[in-house]
């Protein structure tokens, strides 16, 4: 049986690794927020851990103060280094760290793979930063790959619930102009990804988003058509940056994303398209 320990393991995605590893037999070791700032208690954690899994970040969805920008990044990027120095430090080295990363590295001027173009903006500086400290923990023992996540749709939790409930009144609609790209994956393909890679122990950068990346328009039309409602109230994007700011910018400006990487290794995807991922999860 392997041990598998998880940052983040309290949000969306890490209570579902959580729950999904545990079934699979694995033994699930949370690493709490608190774990984090006790080097010797972190050290123990990851000297029994046959897998890390990194996913601690604060929400990037909220109104972005320059304390808030500032939380954003330590958040993610003081937890890596944390991770890292302690991978680093245990005799019994994990074989593999997965950390996460997101879509939002890459600009939004065309649809990329894991070779696109990266963006010079905050989001993008973000992830390359917190990219570049996981790294660190690659050694001969260690094998590190990078989970670039698209949004990830699933029930009870995550962007889907925050979302669904004006569509359910019908009033539901695109948000400014809906052409922005928006690359998202379900939560089953997300965690069959993580198994797989792990399984495998493949080591990479890897999109984690739906062979078939949308729009705006695209994710508005699919909750419109499967929860039977009209989408005609757009959310102009005045209001956005009203309410959150610099942070309007992950609503209103998306990437376009495709899994190349887990694609050429034979990863399948059950949900491809936004249709698809929409009808099974509402």
């Amino acid at each position: 049986m392997k041990t598998i320990a998880i940052t983040g393991s309290s949000g969306f995605v890490g209570t579902n690794l959580k729950r999904y590893f545990t079934d699979l037999g694995y033994k699930v070791l949370p690493i709490a927020r608190g774990d984090l700032s006790n080097q010797q208690r972190l050290q123990e954690i990851i000297n029994q851990s046959d897998i890390v899994i990194n996913l601690a970040g604060a929400n990037i969805i909220n109104r972005w103060s320059e304390s808030y920008k500032k939380l954003l990044y330590t958040s993610r990027i003081d937890t890596t280094k944390a991770i890292v120095e302690a991978i680093n430090t245990v005799e019994n080295k994990p074989s593999q760290l997965i950390s996460t990363s997101a879509v939002g590295i890459y600009d939004n001027k065309q649809t990329y793979d894991e070779n696109g173009t990266h963006t010079e903006d905050f989001l993008g500086k973000l992830a390359e930063d917190w990219e570049e400290e996981a790294l660190k923990a690659k050694s001969e023992d260690t094998k590190v790959s990078i989970f670039r996540f698209g949004i990830v749709l699933g029930k009870d939790g995550g962007a889907l619930e925050k979302m669904i409930t004006p569509f359910k009144l019908g009033l539901g609609g695109v948000i400014g102009s809906g052409k922005q790209a928006f690359s998202f994956i379900h939560i089953e393909d997300l965690l069959n990804a993580y198994k797989f890679v792990i399984e495998n122990n493949h080591e990479d950068v890897f999109n984690l988003t739906a062979p078939t990346p949308t729009t705006n328009r695209g994710l508005t039309l699919a909750l419109g058509k499967t929860l039977k409602r009209p989408t005609i109230l757009p959310v102009p994007e005045f209001v956005l940056n009203i309410i959150f700011s610099e942070g309007a910018k992950v609503l209103t400006d998306g990437q376009s994303a495709i899994p190349k990487n887990l694609m050429d290794l034979g990863f399948e995807f059950k949900y491809k398209t936004i249709n698809e991922t929409i009808d099974n999860l509402c």
